[in-house]
């Protein structure tokens, strides 16, 4: 690892320890040149996902995104912002660990939908009126009355 003060190429870890609940490695190292430290972080590399939007386009997979799409539906609603990451953490988790690699984005809506509707309702109609694109009232009806069936 290159030294962020002198550039000498060689190091050495004096520390390491997980990071982000696991997920990567902080190492403290300390350069072998000028003996100062520096910490660096270790990650595992992973592919790319690539969502298949509903008019054929594809783009890489944005955890951001699905987070932002349950904010907006949770808007005004005693809905955690952890609970929020949380579910786009377990819905990007349990994505990457399927085969594919190309994932059609009502999948992806419906995993949403999926935990939504064990969270908040309310929620869960307001993240379906738009995934759905429900046109009139009578669709709006018919998942409100789903939802009531289930119960």
């Amino acid at each position: 690892m290159k030294c962020p003060y002198c550039a000498h190429p060689e190091s050495k870890v004096v520390d390491s320890r997980p990071s982000d609940e696991g997920t990567s490695i902080r190492r403290r190292r300390e350069c072998l040149e000028c003996h100062k430290r520096f910490t660096t972080y270790e990650t595992m590399e992973s592919l790319p996902l690539v969502v298949i939007k509903k008019d054929g386009s594809r783009q890489t997979f944005d955890k951001g995104k699905v987070l932002g799409g349950m904010i907006r539906a949770c808007e005004k609603r005693p809905v955690p912002f952890s609970t929020l990451e949380a579910i786009a953490s377990d819905i990007e988790q349990s994505l990457q660990n399927d085969m594919d690699r190309e994932i059609p984005s009502a999948r992806i809506g419906e995993l949403v939908m999926e935990r939504l509707k064990d969270v908040d309702e309310v929620a869960y109609v307001r993240f379906a009126s738009v995934y759905r694109q429900f046109k009139d009232i009578s669709t709006f009806m018919t998942e409100l009355n789903k939802l009531l069936a289930e119960k």
